[in-house]
């Protein structure tokens, strides 16, 4: 019998990471790097050559229970703002309004349904491109789900057109701000320097990813839910009233989320009271009254409960890591090889040790900062541009978002589209090691044409 990659249930995962981060706090030597304000990213970054050992802190058993909720407490306006939306759309959902959007939709693009989805998944990439969009799309995910069944399509679709195409936007991208931003200004180069290269590799890794996406869904795709007779009667009852206010509003609120993010520098806090705000809106223009509004919240609150917390026990791992003092441990082990290496291999190891170290340290914009100071001066010495430095940070880091169980926001959408982490791995892996072999190119002609 053929054996498959099976995980465990995503909760024993997450604690199987943070019991291997608790026995590294035992194994690994405590060190830290000296860290210093850095004016251009407003954050701590660490100094070149300062690593040092220092007293061993093991996190001991009960000490890494504790992280848990710590863990949860650090992650909290990400966790609310996942309640407070989902419970949102949860109450736009059982207005009804949402499943006569699809159908309308749908009934527009009959036979024309393959369309549906490169053009969510270039909607999805170009957010992850501008604002590294991950945790903002669990709330969307029942939406998500209700048009892929509508076309068909197997739920992991649901997953792989919104977070796998955001992931792909900003690993690729010319001008993440948390990403290729914070790199760029740490290795002192330009704002967006670089970016003709970077969006010629965005293309093709886009095409990489939607084409894979397709190639999946006609394959597994079923008898659509809904009949096209039931779908053109949905549009007649439902083309104004009450269905067309709740979606106008939905409209206007992305419309005020896209421009607070992008000009406003809105956090979690603001976004989740936007959503918040459209949720108790929409329930009574859609009528649901008080009461019925505040019961849809609740639902929406249960349903999405455990992805939410998932992020949390995700972030706990690396508080257990940071507690034992053995993340810049990690860190140091794995750059000081590179500076004996040729300057193509010392590149391709860079990507190498920005892959493994997000495992550890999930957070893309944290890596950047613990790294980039570390390797910037090590690439002038070895003659390697910093723009390839930064390259090879943004494909060793980013891409692992579409792997890495210790992403909270992946764990979290897996399970809300009801996925299991082994099922979406055996779709998204693939995808990835094509994903990584055309960074991998991109590395070696950023090297070959001296990207500046």
């Amino acid at each position: 019998m053929k054996k498959t990659l099976r995980f465990p249930h995503p909760l024993v995962l997450l604690l199987g990471f943070i019991l291997l981060a608790l026995l590294l706090s035992y194994l690994l030597p405590a060190g830290v790097f000296n860290r210093l304000p850095d004016p251009a990213t407003g954050r701590d970054v660490v100094v070149p050559g300062s690593y040092h050992h220092v007293p061993p802190t093991p996190v001991n058993p009960l000490a890494a229970i504790v992280d848990i909720p710590k863990g949860m407490a650090d992650a909290a306006s990400v966790i609310f703002f996942v309640f407070l939306t989902g419970g949102a759309f949860t109450v736009v959902d059982q207005t009804g309004a949402l499943r006569h959007g699809v159908d309308w939709l749908l009934v527009r693009l009959r036979g024309r349904e393959a369309l549906v989805i490169p053009i969510v998944s270039l909607l999805f990439a170009t957010m992850g491109a501008l604002e590294n969009m991950q945790e903002e799309i669990i709330p969307l995910v029942p939406v998500l789900l209700v048009l892929m069944r509508r076309l068909g399509y197997p739920t992991i679709t649901a997953a792989a057109v919104s977070l796998g195409a955001a992931a792909v936007g900003a690993a690729f991208s010319p001008l993440n701000p948390f990403q290729v931003g914070i790199a760029q200004k740490l290795a002192q180069l330009p704002l967006l320097s670089g970016a003709g290269f970077r969006l010629a590799f965005l293309a093709g890794a886009l095409l990489i990813w939607i084409g894979g996406t397709m190639r999946f869904a006609r394959r597994h795709r079923q008898e659509p839910v809904v009949e096209v007779a039931a779908e053109e009667a949905a549009l007649a009852e439902t083309s104004h009233g009450r269905h067309g206010l709740v979606l106008a509003l939905l409209l206007v609120a992305f419309g005020v989320f896209t421009y607070g993010v992008l000009r406003l520098g809105w956090e979690f806090e603001q976004m989740g009271a936007l959503f918040f705000g459209l949720g108790v809106a929409a329930g009574l223009i859609g009528g649901l009254g008080l009461n019925g509004t505040a019961e849809a919240f609740i639902a929406g609150f249960r349903d999405l409960a455990f992805s939410a917390l998932l992020i949390g026990f995700a972030r706990a791992i690396f508080v257990v890591l940071e507690q034992g003092q053995v993340v810049d441990t990690i860190v140091n082990s794995l750059s000081a090889p590179l500076a004996h290496l040729p300057v193509t291999l010392s590149a391709l190891g860079m990507m190498g040790v920005h892959t493994a170290l997000h495992l550890p340290v999930p957070s893309v914009s944290g890596q950047a900062v613990l790294t980039m100071p570390i390797l910037t001066p090590l690439s002038d010495l070895l003659g390697l541009p910093r723009q390839v430095t930064v390259l090879a940070y943004q494909y060793g880091a980013g891409l692992c978002e579409l792997i890495t169980p210790t992403n909270g926001a992946l764990m979290a959408i897996v399970a809300a589209c009801g996925v299991r982490f082994d099922a979406w791995w055996r779709f998204a892996f693939p995808l990835y090691l094509l994903l990584l072999a055309l960074g991998t190119v991109a590395v070696v002609v950023g090297i070959a044409v001296g990207l500046g």
